[in-house]
């Protein structure tokens, strides 16, 4: 064979070659997310709650409850959640 025929028919299996991988390599996703033909759609939209804090709030009063010994003071109280 000649030399140069020698070269052509190299020239061609190695661009074959590199031709037949790249193919693959484009449907590689980078690690960081660059997608490519099979590449998952990204999820939804993430919502963040981040509530304001709670803090309990009471009201006290005394009240006069009547017994058969005689009228009694009660403390009652009443508490509810209450945001700022």
């Amino acid at each position: 064979m000649r030399p140069g025929r020698l070269s052509a028919i190299c020239g061609l299996v190695i661009l074959s070659v590199v031709c037949a991988g790249a193919p693959a390599m484009a449907q590689v996703s980078s690690p960081l997310g660059g997608g490519g033909p099979y590449a998952s759609p990204p999820g939804p939209p993430r919502i963040q709650v981040n509530p304001r804090p709670v803090y309990r709030r009471c009201a006290s009063w005394y009240v006069v409850q009547y017994r058969p010994s005689g009228p009694v003071i009660f403390p009652e109280k009443h508490c509810w959640w209450q945001r700022w």
